[in-house]
């Protein structure tokens, strides 16, 4: 019988007979082991313990102590249990599919009758008594005739589909949980029993077009989360709870900062709160890049589908993409142009105004562009997703050895900003050559090492994403962490010899000959809409002072403190302070109590006390008590608070 050799990660080398598995390998090394063991990861891929291992390789088993492997197993037998529990409850069902996602899954069903929460608990209460059962869960490999033999037969046309959609080298594999089976890559746990019946929970019912094609049918998708333990799963309902309280679209009603509405969908209309906060934000932004070499450019909304030919994009990226037809004057056909969805083909254009030569390297150039792009209804959501939205985008072109000081640069800029808005933690993701690409490997070699060693010269964390970067080069891509654990992916930054190239950018080098420049694509906040919407959600609505949009309020106590509490707020205005007065008949707690609600941080109440003294009684967002200050004080103190951080 052919051997095979396994290398296991402390170097140590085994042979073994050729189809053994993973799970056999497990119970050779000990029974506990054997017991213990949930999966393998096998030359970097997560492996089943029931498949077999046909040539020399490493190995890694894993258990339930491996978070990553574990999660992803647990979530993805819930997502095949849950299946079984609907068409158990409801034969006639039709299942598609149901993949892992953050925190969970989803399945989608076609069904006549939409679920209902009633629906959920049910399916809940089945799943249990299907884990309780502790039945085991099979694989085996099936010819394509058989499997679509079997799902004709059973009336499942949207497996049969996926089916055709499997290239034809793949092997077609089928999954028991109990007798219910399913068309699945795997890997999959050893038994329902090994799921935590008290960790997970049924959340909500969303319309879903198969395949995310508007033009098939409309299923249901169900979503569920779950985790390894019952604390880890309180834990994330309560961080729902939370959630749900912070999310931005709630605090934009209340703080009346914008609204969408049907005959814009996805395009933000900002009202007056809301666009100080933009401007505010804005203004801070291009502080920070003044001081940081950046030289601010604007370029059309409109551009010819010409430019977007030579960029690539027109094929690569048509289908999201706004499309303008213009009747020109005297033309046989109509010009056809697309309101941009990215800055960079037009920020080329700038570039190439002109001779430029070495001397004139490293060139930044800045836009708070205004991109469009289609996004499907269902992807919409509030400033998050829209199809209408302003970058702080620049790019930045240099020489191949500029790349790791501009990069270095960049972060520490990136971190200045991210501090000043209050998140503390952000992590970097580094994404390496993928399989197909451009260059020669020593090119990668030198700007790959380049983009580590600015982050290393730094001093700073990062995880490398093998494989996950552009065909033309490597990026780096910057998650924050908000106030209740979230992560946001923000910042960027691309190295790109591609779109030089094939829109003609060229410098004269020191040695006379013309070259091409390297075009470092990179943002900070991303989409301003977005942003907003995540500043939102950390702070609850209580922005910091410089950047709330109704930063005071001067609320009279008695009709005869009206003129002071003009005075106060003048007085305020006048140094720079977003001041307002409430004059109205109505009682002091009640100002408060509204104000509050509208999350402005800072409420000064006068009465015919404070008026003799010349003081304000200063009532803080989120604080229960109040605090007496002279006048002169309270405008130094909230004049030097209502500076933009420098």
């Amino acid at each position: 019988m052919a051997q095979i050799s396994l290398t296991f990660p402390d170097g140590n080398k085994r042979d073994f007979p050729a189809g053994t598995t993973p799970g056999e390998v497990a119970s050779s090394i000990s029974t506990s082991l054997g017991k213990k063991a949930i999966s393998a990861t096998v030359d970097g891929k997560h492996y089943d313990l029931q498949w077999p291992i046909d040539a020399d390789a490493t190995i890694a088993i894993n258990t339930m102590q491996d978070d990553a492997a574990a999660l992803e197993l647990i979530r993805h037998d819930f997502a095949h249990v849950m299946a079984r529990a609907v068409q158990e409850l409801w034969p006639n069902v039709k299942v598609t599919i149901g993949p892992v996602r953050d925190q969970g899954w989803f399945y989608d069903f076609d069904r006549a009758e939409p679920f209902t929460p009633e629906d959920l608990g049910q399916i809940e209460a089945k799943m249990k008594q299907i884990i309780n059962a502790r039945e085991p869960v099979k694989t085996e490999v099936w010819d394509r005739a058989r499997v679509r033999a079997h799902y004709e037969a059973a009336g499942e046309p949207f497996k049969v589909e996926l089916l055709d959609r499997i290239p034809g080298d793949e092997p077609i594999r089928m999954y028991w949980h109990g007798p219910w089976m399913d068309l699945c890559r795997g890997p999959h746990l050893q038994s329902t029993g090994q799921l935590p019946a008290d960790a997970f929970k049924l959340t909500t019912v969303a319309g879903a077009y198969w395949l995310g094609d508007s033009t098939r049918p409309m299923l249901q998708r169900i979503y569920g989360v779950a985790f390894k333990n019952r604390e880890d799963l309180k834990a994330h309902m309560t961080m729902l709870e939370e959630a749900a309280k912070r999310d931005h679209r709630k605090l934009g009603r209340e703080m009346e900062l914008f609204h969408i509405q049907e005959e814009a969908p996805g395009m933000v209309f900002w009202h007056p709160n809301g666009w100080q906060v933009y401007r505010t934000l804005e203004d801070y932004m291009r502080g920070k890049q003044r001081k940081g070499g950046y030289r601010e450019i604007r370029t059309p909304q409109v551009v010819d589908r010409v430019l977007w030919e030579k960029s690539g994009h027109w094929e690569a990226y048509r289908e999201n993409m706004f499309i303008v037809e213009v009747d020109e004057e005297g033309a046989k056909e109509k010009r056809i142009n697309a309101l941009k969805p990215m800055n960079c083909p037009c920020h080329v254009q700038v570039y190439n105004q002109g001779l430029k030569s070495y001397r004139d390297l490293p060139l930044r150039l800045a836009e708070f562009g205004s991109c469009h792009r289609y996004e499907s209804s269902g992807s919409m959501h509030g400033l998050m997703r829209v199809r209408g939205f302003v970058q702080d985008d620049a790019h930045i072109f240099c020489t191949e050895d500029q790349i790791e000081e501009e990069c270095a640069s960049f972060i520490a800029l990136l971190s200045e900003v991210y501090r000043d808005l209050g998140f503390e933690k952000f992590d970097i993701k580094l994404s390496t050559r993928p399989d197909v690409r451009i260059g020669t490997d020593e090119q990668w070699d030198k700007v790959e090492g380049a983009l580590k060693g600015a982050i290393e010269k730094l001093g700073l964390p990062y995880e490398i994403n093998e494989g996950d970067g552009a065909f033309y080069g490597p990026k780096l891509d910057f998650k924050l962490t908000d106030a209740i654990g979230r992560e946001w992916q923000c910042g960027t930054f691309q190295v790109d010899p591609n779109l030089p190239e094939r829109l003609d950018a060229q410098f004269i080098g020191e040695d006379g000959a013309k070259h091409r420049p390297y075009m470092l694509h990179r943002a900070i906040l991303g989409s301003f809409e977005r942003f907003i919407g995540i500043l939102l959600e950390n702070y609850a609505g209580k922005l910091p002072f410089w950047l709330a949009p109704r930063q005071v309020v001067v609320a009279a106590i008695v009709s005869d403190a009206d003129d002071y509490a003009r005075e106060v707020a003048a007085a305020l205005k006048a140094v720079g302070v977003r001041a307002e007065t409430d004059l109205r008949n109505e009682k002091i707690n009640y100002k408060v109590r509204e104000h509050s609600v509208g999350k402005v941080p800072v409420i000064l109440a006068v009465g015919m006390q404070e008026v003799g003294a010349r003081t304000v009684s200063v009532r803080r967002l989120g604080e229960t008590r109040t605090e007496a200050a002279t006048l002169d004080d309270i405008v130094a103190s909230l004049s030097s608070d209502a500076k933009i951080p420098a």
